[in-house]
């Protein structure tokens, strides 16, 4: 499992759909709905059924301004879960969305196949071993300051050489601990601003030079709904076509929460681009 894993994710040419599973209280569109197990299996099938690859299951919620919440809290929200999903849908692909390295561990253990990390190694640094010890992935992503103090004035001389020299700096740490299976993601509403946001999405190419699969998260997020008034249910037209482009820039990974809509984006560019 984990080297089709390896094989299916890091293929910088074929496009894939992770799916959101939050099972937090308080994450910004979907806070609550998924904290029961069967209400998390339900949804876990959905998403796998209308197109998604990789189910990413996180406990923490990361919104601007959510609370830190104990090590314990987190794993008690995602490790029954992940053991229900894991038992039911055994050929799926989880990732574990944490910065904790012992929620990572205890997932992996259970059977995740991903290590989704918004601090990219920063918050605890042992926590990239595990990527080496079990031969998964690791995602890493930017993000200026912490989930609590992220939005408050995020600043940048230049919002593209900044981000691409921390992925430059997190790949070389990456390899001294030899970690060589990295996904980058350049992290949307991480401490950027709505204009730092516009100029990251028109250069996401730039990023494509480091030939490591990118991925974004851009769903339902409130930049989105800045530039259209609507609401976060009712963004779906625009991400479509955000991610339309984004394909074009080449980004390969897709985190969303509505995964019929962009598997309906993924088919109708590979019908044009099987030439």
């Amino acid at each position: 499992m984990q080297l089709r894993c390896r094989e299916r994710l890091l293929d910088l040419n074929t496009p894939v759909i992770m799916g959101v599973l939050n099972v937090t209280p308080d994450s910004f569109s979907d806070g609550g709905l998924y904290m029961e197990k069967d209400a998390a299996l339900r949804h876990c099938e959905t998403m796998l059924k209308e197109g998604a690859t990789i189910i990413d299951v996180g406990g923490y919620s990361s919104r601007p301004g959510a609370p830190h919440i104990p090590e314990e809290e987190e794993l008690k929200r995602v490790t029954p879960v992940l053991e229900a999903l894991i038992e039911k849908f055994p050929e799926a692909l989880f990732s574990i969305d944490t910065f904790r390295y012992r929620v990572a561990k205890e997932a992996l253990e259970l059977g995740v196949h991903i290590i989704n990390d918004i601090s990219a190694g920063r918050f605890e640094p042992k926590i990239t071993s595990l990527a080496q010890q079990y031969h998964v992935p690791f995602v890493v992503m930017h993000m200026q300051g912490t989930p609590q103090t992220m939005q408050k004035n995020p600043h940048y001389e230049n919002v593209i050489e900044e981000i691409f020299d921390f992925f430059v700096e997190r790949i070389q740490t990456l390899h001294q601990q030899q970690v060589y299976d990295i996904i980058l993601d350049p992290g949307f509403g991480f401490g950027k601003t709505w204009e730092h946001n516009k100029i990251l999405f028109s250069h996401l190419e730039h990023f494509t030079t480091l030939n490591y699969p990118l991925l974004i998260g851009i769903s339902r997020k409130s930049w989105i709904q800045k530039m259209t008034g609507k609401g976060p249910l009712e963004v779906v037209p625009a991400m479509c076509a955000l991610h339309w482009e984004a394909l074009k820039k080449g980004v390969r990974i897709f985190r969303v929460h509505d995964v019929e809509p962009m598997k309906q984006v993924l088919q109708v560019w590979q019908a044009l681009n099987d030439v």
